[in-house]
Protein backbone atom coordinates (compact mmCIF):
# COMPACT_ATOMS: atom_id res chain seq x y z
CA UNK A 1 0.00 0.00 0.00
CA UNK A 2 1.47 3.35 -0.97
CA UNK A 3 1.95 6.41 1.39
CA UNK A 4 -1.33 8.23 -0.29
CA UNK A 5 -3.29 5.19 -0.51
CA UNK A 6 -2.60 4.73 3.19
CA UNK A 7 -2.79 8.56 4.35
CA UNK A 8 -5.32 9.69 1.84
CA UNK A 9 -7.56 7.36 0.74
CA UNK A 10 -10.18 9.83 -0.96
CA UNK A 11 -7.64 10.26 -3.39
CA UNK A 12 -7.18 6.92 -4.74
CA UNK A 13 -9.48 7.30 -7.61
CA UNK A 14 -6.05 9.64 -8.98
CA UNK A 15 -3.69 6.52 -8.93
CA UNK A 16 -5.93 4.37 -10.17
CA UNK A 17 -7.37 6.26 -12.82
CA UNK A 18 -5.87 5.85 -16.66
CA UNK A 19 -3.89 8.44 -18.15
CA UNK A 20 -5.28 11.60 -20.49
CA UNK A 21 -4.35 11.03 -24.04
CA UNK A 22 -1.81 12.80 -25.34
CA UNK A 23 -3.73 15.60 -27.08
CA UNK A 24 -5.52 16.64 -23.48
CA UNK A 25 -2.27 16.47 -21.63
CA UNK A 26 -0.39 18.57 -24.37
CA UNK A 27 -3.63 21.05 -23.90
CA UNK A 28 -3.75 21.24 -20.29
CA UNK A 29 0.30 21.60 -20.34
CA UNK A 30 -0.75 24.59 -22.86
CA UNK A 31 -2.88 26.41 -20.90
CA UNK A 32 -1.18 25.76 -17.66
CA UNK A 33 1.96 27.96 -19.25
CA UNK A 34 -0.24 30.96 -20.77
CA UNK A 35 -2.00 30.95 -17.72
CA UNK A 36 1.57 31.22 -15.67
CA UNK A 37 2.32 33.82 -18.38
CA UNK A 38 -0.68 36.13 -17.91
CA UNK A 39 -0.23 35.84 -14.39
CA UNK A 40 3.64 37.05 -14.27
CA UNK A 41 2.52 39.60 -17.14
CA UNK A 42 -0.66 41.18 -14.44
CA UNK A 43 1.88 41.19 -11.31
CA UNK A 44 4.95 42.82 -13.32
CA UNK A 45 2.88 45.45 -14.50
CA UNK A 46 1.49 45.79 -10.85
CA UNK A 47 4.80 45.87 -9.19
CA UNK A 48 5.94 48.39 -11.56
CA UNK A 49 2.61 51.16 -10.32
CA UNK A 50 3.27 50.53 -7.13
CA UNK A 51 4.46 53.49 -4.85
CA UNK A 52 7.99 53.48 -3.23
CA UNK A 53 6.24 53.50 0.98
CA UNK A 54 4.30 49.74 -0.28
CA UNK A 55 8.03 48.51 -1.89
CA UNK A 56 9.61 49.33 1.12
CA UNK A 57 6.82 47.42 3.25
CA UNK A 58 7.22 44.45 1.16
CA UNK A 59 11.05 45.12 1.34
CA UNK A 60 11.72 45.31 -2.47
CA UNK A 61 13.64 48.21 -3.59
CA UNK A 62 12.82 50.77 -6.31
CA UNK A 63 15.49 49.30 -8.50
CA UNK A 64 14.91 45.94 -8.02
CA UNK A 65 10.74 46.90 -8.99
CA UNK A 66 11.42 48.57 -11.48
CA UNK A 67 13.79 45.89 -13.42
CA UNK A 68 11.34 43.23 -12.20
CA UNK A 69 8.79 45.22 -14.38
CA UNK A 70 10.02 45.06 -17.42
CA UNK A 71 10.92 41.93 -17.68
CA UNK A 72 9.31 39.97 -20.32
CA UNK A 73 6.32 37.57 -18.97
CA UNK A 74 7.77 34.57 -20.45
CA UNK A 75 11.26 34.67 -18.52
CA UNK A 76 10.73 33.43 -14.48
Amino acid sequence: MTYIAKHHPHLNFLMERTALPMPAQMAITFAVVVTKWRLRQRTRQQLGKLDAYILKDIGVSEDQARHESTLPFWRP
